[in-house]
């Protein structure tokens, strides 16, 4: 059963609204469907060569003042690969470029009382070679307030260190194990 309930159909107000199938909703008064797809959304593991990654302090709800990989849901008629450019020009204020296809996990997304599904497209960056590390990237960093109220960096050597990490999402934890150990 989903977790996201409606009284009434979207369509012809009628009460008579099923969940069914566990994807979709089925009015059986006038036959209208309402799909609960899920939503694709990117991440970037952004790291230098000491295995240290770049991390955001979420600005927002859910999971706010956590830690984030740079990133967020794709829009609409745009690919992984793009959004997950727009998304660090935008939260980190900065050009990423050379980005390789790491992964992609399922991930539970709650906002405002709903509850999203979605899949979570990781990509690995390279520090940048005009930087020397994640903290010299840091420095020429610009925050989206709205989004993000900080900077954060770990090195990452082994899974215990990710299990230190205050992560907002367990995809990311798992995207970074799995960053692990294709190095």
């Amino acid at each position: 059963m989903s977790d996201n309930k409606f009284n009434f159909c979207p369509n012809c107000a009628s009460k008579n609204i099923e969940y069914r199938d566990n994807k979709k909703w089925f009015c059986t008064d006038c036959g209208f469907d309402l799909y609960n797809n899920v939503a694709s959304a990117v991440g970037a593991i952004i790291y230098d060569s000491g295995n240290k990654v770049l991390f955001e302090v979420r600005a927002k709800n859910p999971r706010k003042g956590f830690l984030a990989l740079p990133g967020g849901f794709t829009d609409r008629d745009e690919s992984a690969e793009d959004a997950i450019v727009r998304e660090c020009r935008e939260e980190i204020g900065y050009e990423i470029s050379d980005i390789k296809y790491l992964c992609s996990f399922p991930n539970d997304y709650e906002y405002k009382g709903i509850s999203y599904k979605t899949c979570d497209l990781f990509f690995a960056v390279k520090c940048p070679h005009e930087c020397t590390s994640i903290d010299d990237l840091i420095t020429k960093l610009s925050m989206e307030k709205s989004e993000v109220t900080g900077f954060a960096s770990y090195v990452i050597n082994s899974e215990e260190d990710i299990e230190k990490i205050p992560l907002a999402f367990k995809s990311a934890n798992k995207a970074l194990k799995s960053w692990l150990n294709k190095k």
